[in-house]
């Protein structure tokens, strides 16, 4: 789903940063269904973490993980509830920021999320997945010219990844009809051009063929 792949995007940094942060001797296996990158249990095992008297740092990184879990189902007023506390514990948590901005994006909320991807940004200016949130934040909002800088920038900063996925998801829409290069082209700059000018045209894929070959 498309949703799943946008948010796939910060999970490695969310994962990273909460091996760094585990400092409760909590059950091994709670800690790696809530943190890692396998997290099919993630919400109950998240909710377990949660109940055990954590350290502030860790008990951030719990409501995160927990509420990307609520996000790749489509549950985002749940996804949104945790993100608060999880950014309520650590006001400069930019993963969390950025997809609490990705969350308000889905559920129709574009001008919500504005702030909190403006934040993102400040703290992690060079982040491709932040870029692409705001991206489609403003496309959303009519400023093509904006969303097509800001997905230019997250190609930049996200490497051939990035770019095979716009690829793949414009080629999707019948924009694109060159290969899988991970190479920024012309031809993917004009189609580029074409979507932003549609709010309903997302650059991202939604299918998983598109997810293995960008992996």
């Amino acid at each position: 789903m498309r949703n799943m792949k946008k948010l796939g995007l910060g999970l490695g940094a969310l994962v990273a940063a909460a091996s760094l942060a585990m400092t409760v001797p909590a059950a091994a296996d709670t800690q790696q269904d809530c943190f890692g990158p396998n997290g099919g249990n993630r919400i109950d095992a998240c909710s377990r973490l949660l109940e055990l008297p954590l350290l502030p740092l860790e008990k951030s990184y719990a409501f995160a993980m927990r509420a990307l879990a609520y996000s790749l189902q489509g549950r985002y007023e749940l996804a949104i509830t945790d993100y608060d506390r999880a950014i309520d514990i650590s006001p400069d948590f930019a993963v969390a920021l950025n997809n609490r901005a990705w969350a308000y994006y889905k559920s129709g909320q574009p001008k919500k999320a504005e702030s909190d991807v403006a934040r993102a940004l400040e703290l992690s200016p060079m982040s491709p997945h932040a870029l692409d949130t705001r991206a489609h934040v403003r496309q959303s909002l009519g400023d093509p010219k904006g969303a097509l800088k800001d997905y230019t920038a997250a190609m930049r900063y996200g490497g051939a990844r990035m770019v095979k996925l716009y690829q793949c998801g414009l080629q999707a829409h019948g924009l694109y009809d060159g290969v899988l290069s991970g190479i920024l082209s012309e031809k993917l700059r004009g189609a580029l051009e074409t979507c932003v000018k549609n709010p309903g045209c997302d650059p991202l894929p939604a299918d998983e063929e598109c997810r293995r070959l960008t992996s």
